[in-house]
């Protein structure tokens, strides 16, 4: 498959499944989703910025992405706590 069709298809099954989540009333999961969902969007930019010789945007992306990566495993540790 196409890198770019498998980068669409899995942002799109985790925004489906945060709103999916988030009207179910499962705000914890909501949020951890979401946190995925802003590392693989920041990952993903980082990567096309890095492409384009973006190296300065992308080092900001990938900072971004790192963020986001801790806060996910901080949630994920609250939730199973």
């Amino acid at each position: 498959m196409n890198k770019k069709v498998v980068q669409g298809v899995s942002i799109a099954v985790l925004s489906i499944a945060s709103l999916v989540l988030l009207f179910m009333g499962y705000l914890e999961f909501t949020v951890l989703l979401m946190t995925l969902l802003f590392v693989l969007t920041n990952s993903f930019r980082y990567r096309q910025m890095k492409e384009q010789g973006m190296d300065r945007e992308a080092k900001w992306m990938f900072g971004m992405a790192v963020v986001f990566a801790v806060l996910f495993v901080i949630v994920l540790i609250t939730i199973l706590l």
